[in-house]
């Protein structure tokens, strides 16, 4: 394909943890999220200007232990509470978005959708690879003209050849988190059944990136600019039988949700670092003879700003609470996406006008903020295809097109009279006054 090259990974997996000390995390329910990630804060305004994540945040990462936080010990995760994931997702993200999105997309959503969907007997040890942060995963979704509508995503797995000889996958996957640098993709693709198969139509292929036949690109992107980005196509890339697992698509958004719940704590922490900085200017700027702080107007701003971080935050913790004690929450996690990224929009943009032209400063970290808060409404589903799925969880049923005739029934199928009156037979007249 015309005008694609394949990139040069930036992630480094030098570093992983030792068995010597304890991670910041591990076995830990309460911690200083700021010295944990001290390093990763102050190198964020570089990973944005450069667009690449250093190694050393990678390094910081697998030191911490926050790859092995989601998982527990049998498969190599650390098995921490929800308190400990929800406080160092927030942690994290508040140091540097862009790094958070890669690092979480991998040891979180990947892991929980090899954990759950694959076959632990053949996947464990690349799901230990992640959580070591030896390897880094991509989920691939989305296609070049495809966003939410999976049904017309059309990458496909078809079988090799003769039955027991594996399988081939073909298609493109675009605007997907980590492609230009993975090791590994979990692809969602639909099934090309053999004869006598009635399983599902859709299946999750776990791709080593590596192998012949897999192109890869980058595409610039708003925000989250650290955070690898882009496309990668499949030309009969191979693929062993026990990396394709046949799923029930009404079963995905089980997987998927882990995400939803990912960018509703990068929202959260968007915010809380957004109002944190208007809160600082607004002490430290005088304007018309007083500080911005005690005005009124930005008064009411920044308390806006303070309730409806602190109610996203209550509705993620009691979300994160549920998933972790096995229930699936999906629904709840719905709702906190649509609110969580949508707050953290609105609660940027009011940081933005508190600042005022410095908010639009290139370089400036509310600007930064500004960009990123919107990838987390967009990423993962968006807010419109959720509420369609809340609509149905309250007993709307699903969003559907019928055609309906809302003309006739309201009396507009007529055409208006005119200055001349009602409209006259042909042939007659108009009447004389």
């Amino acid at each position: 394909m015309s005008g694609m090259t394949t990139t040069t990974s930036t992630y480094d997996p030098a570093g992983a943890p030792s068995s010597e000390g304890a991670p910041a995390f591990e076995g830990v329910s309460a911690f200083d999220g700021a010295a944990a990630f001290e390093g990763i804060a102050a190198r964020a305004a570089e990973t944005d200007a450069t667009g690449r994540i250093p190694a050393r945040n990678w390094q910081d990462l697998a030191d911490s232990g926050y790859l092995r936080l989601f998982h527990p010990p049998e498969v190599g995760g650390s098995g921490a509470d929800a308190r400990t994931q929800a406080d160092a997702m927030e942690a994290l993200a508040r140091a540097c978005s862009g790094t958070y999105w890669a690092a979480t997309v991998s040891a979180l959503l990947c892991g929980k959708l090899i954990s759950t969907y694959g076959d632990l007997r053949h996947h464990e040890p690349l799901l230990r690879s992640l959580l070591s942060g030896e390897k880094l995963a991509a989920f691939a979704v989305v296609e070049r003209t495809a966003g939410s509508d999976a049904g017309t995503f059309r990458t496909t797995v078809r079988p090799a050849g003769a039955p027991g000889g594996g399988f081939v996958i073909n298609g493109e996957k675009s605007r997907i988190t980590n492609a230009p640098v993975a090791d590994v993709a979990i692809v969602l693709a639909r099934r090309e059944r053999p004869p006598g198969d009635d399983g599902p139509d859709w299946c999750l292929a776990f791709v080593d990136l590596h192998r012949p036949g897999v192109e890869r690109y980058e595409i610039a992107h708003m925000g989250l600019r650290g955070m690898p980005w882009g496309g990668m196509v499949f030309t009969d890339v191979p693929l062993a039988e026990t990396d394709v697992v046949p799923v029930p698509f009404e079963e995905l958004a089980e997987g998927m949700a882990w995400g939803w719940l990912k960018n509703s704590f990068a929202a959260i922490a968007v915010a809380e670092s957004a109002l944190t900085a208007s809160v600082r200017h607004a002490r430290e700027r005088v304007s018309f003879g007083r500080p911005l702080a005690h005005m009124e107007g930005v008064q009411a701003q920044l308390a806006e700003s303070r309730a409806q971080i602190d109610a996203a935050r209550l509705l993620a913790r009691r979300a994160m609470g549920e998933r972790a004690a096995g229930r699936s929450a999906r629904d709840l996690i719905a709702m906190l996406k649509i609110y969580a990224t949508e707050m953290g929009v609105e609660v940027a943009a009011r940081a933005v006008q508190i600042h005022g032209a410095s908010g639009v400063t290139q370089g400036h970290e509310v600007e930064r903020l500004y960009r990123d808060a919107q990838m987390n409404v967009i990423g993962g589903f968006t807010s419109n295809r959720l509420r369609e799925q809340v609509a149905e969880g309250i007993g709307l049923g699903p969003a559907v097109y019928s055609a309906f005739d809302w003309v006739a029934p309201a009396g507009l199928g007529q055409d208006p009279a005119g200055l001349d009156g009602p409209p006259r037979p042909e042939g007659t007249a108009p009447e004389k006054p």
